[in-house]
């Protein structure tokens, strides 16, 4: 049951046209979600007998951050996939970020919402979680261990407590798949500017590929089934991947990408984010015995049905919480866009706003895409994550290609030329290499500079006036605005 239609909360009922936009939108990502599937299913598998049934299947959700118009939807798609394949053998694997601090009802109820979420998986089927950078948002790390393992889900992590130099949880875990027993690690990123500040002196941070040189030999060495689940990163991820036993499933996470990458037996696959996407992987045996993972992606729509408990809990914490400021109208949208839509439009507005040539935000800034019509403050918030000084400086044209080259990566982006954390950009469409041209970002990128454009550093400096947010809800309330670049 969708809260809204319900009329739980009589100042946000939708209008007839806003809910045609929100079925478009929709449809797009079911569009979407259907052309990745089929070239997914292009991939050269190995050989399994016709004749072969799965052995298993695993569920695999990362980068959730607090996503609740389909939280109680992807709670029902496990009960689906649970009386589709009656009786065969089926786990959970949360891979991190979880909660999200930026999400006003996740913050004042404490995560409430999805630690009802970790009880109804953990009563459906074994679930793990991998520790990422989001999951101490409400509680201290041993604390937020603690009590998501009062639930019954099973957490994993290789994040040591700095005072006394023990695990907050263990880095492995054994797990019972039918006859098989799977031996799953997880992983986190070290980069401590992703944590909570209030908790980074406790966390003592690994960096992932060292740690993974250093303990998948006696982790996975004699595993009969690996599974790695890592919230390191892409470019972590590509050197720890040659690490793992062939025959592995990876399950990577924390740049917010989609994408299923085979790797002979096994498969290196990121399921998205904000609860928009489940991947199926599918436990097989070639002809010689030895595991072979298939993979496919699954769409979550908002209109989806719903876990009746879960939406019940859902609607009464949102009630709750909710606030008149939270619910007031702060923008116009122009028309429905889809998350990568919105990040570029919003990068668009950044541009116009700052007088620039090119603007560019680093993608994990963005969440939620946009439906047409009027913007309520907590959707536009869950739209653009994060507020922050806005940062210009200068490059040539040269290096201006490089950058918006590098640009946009979304689903269907080939895998060699994947980045991990990209730059959402905007930009003039003829570049001229020998010109010079003003670029913008936020304070993210600025600080980040290295690692978003490269070397050499570039010379920010700060632009005087509105911040981020600002800046895009006054582009936001002239919907006449349309990219135009």
């Amino acid at each position: 049951m969708n809260w809204r239609r319900a009329g739980l909360v009589g100042a946000c009922d939708e209008s007839a046209n806003r809910e045609i936009n929100r079925m478009r939108l929709r449809l797009i990502a079911l569009l979407a979600a259907t052309v990745f599937g089929a070239i997914a299913s292009n991939a050269q598998d190995p050989k399994i007998p016709a004749t072969e049934k799965p052995e298993a299947l695993l569920l695999i959700i990362a980068d959730q951050h607090s996503a609740y118009e389909r939280t109680a939807q992807f709670v029902a798609l496990v009960d689906q996939l649970k009386a589709d394949h009656p009786g065969l053998p089926l786990a959970i694997l949360l891979d991190g970020d979880t909660f999200e601090y930026g999400n006003v009802i996740a913050r004042r109820s404490a995560g409430a919402i999805e630690f009802a979420m970790f009880g109804a998986l953990a009563r459906r089927a074994p679930t793990v979680l991998n520790l990422g950078n989001h999951e101490p948002e409400f509680y201290d790390l041993s604390d937020t261990v603690r009590r998501i393992g009062n639930t019954g889900v099973k957490v994993i992590g290789n994040i040591v407590d700095r005072s006394s130099g023990r695990p907050f949880a263990p880095a492995s875990i054994q797990l019972k798949l039918g006859p098989a027993t799977a031996t799953i690690v997880g992983l986190a990123t070290d980069h401590l500017s992703t944590y909570r500040v209030a908790v980074r002196s406790s966390l003592g941070l690994a960096n992932p590929i060292s740690w993974a040189k250093q303990n998948f030999p006696a982790l996975l060495g004699h595993a009969s089934l690996s599974i790695v689940m890592s919230h390191a990163g892409l470019n972590a991820d590509r050197e720890i991947l040659p690490l793992a036993p062939d025959g592995t499933l990876f399950a990577g996470a924390h740049d917010h990408l989609r994408f299923v990458h085979r790797m002979s037996r096994g498969v290196y696959v990121h399921s998205g984010s904000w609860n928009e996407f489940l991947s199926l992987a599918w436990l097989y045996r070639d002809s010689a015995g030895r595991p072979v993972w298939k993979v496919e992606q699954r769409a979550i729509p908002m209109d989806a049905v719903t876990d009746p408990e879960l939406t019940e809990v859902i609607n009464t914490i949102r009630l709750k919480y909710l606030t008149p400021e939270d619910s007031a109208i702060v923008a116009q949208s122009p028309r429905p866009m889809s998350p990568p839509e919105a990040a570029r439009f919003v990068t668009h507005l950044l541009a116009t706003s700052a007088g620039v040539d090119a603007a560019f935000i680093g993608n994990t800034t963005f969440g939620a895409g946009l439906f047409a019509g009027p913007i309520r403050r907590i959707d536009f918030d869950a739209c653009v994550r994060f507020d922050g000084a806005v940062y210009t400086a200068e490059v040539d044209g040269s290096r201006l290609e490089t950058l918006m080259a590098n640009a946009n990566q979304e689903v269907g982006t080939a895998f060699e030329k994947q980045r991990g954390e990209y730059l959402v950009s905007d930009g003039p469409k003829t570049i001229v290499p020998a010109k010079r041209y003003r670029i913008a970002t936020n304070d993210w990128g600025a600080r980040n500079s290295a690692n978003y454009f490269g070397l050499p550093v570039l010379e920010w400096r700060e632009l005087s006036g509105p911040k981020l947010k600002a800046r895009i809800l006054y582009g936001l309330s002239a919907p006449k605005i349309e990219m135009q670049r």
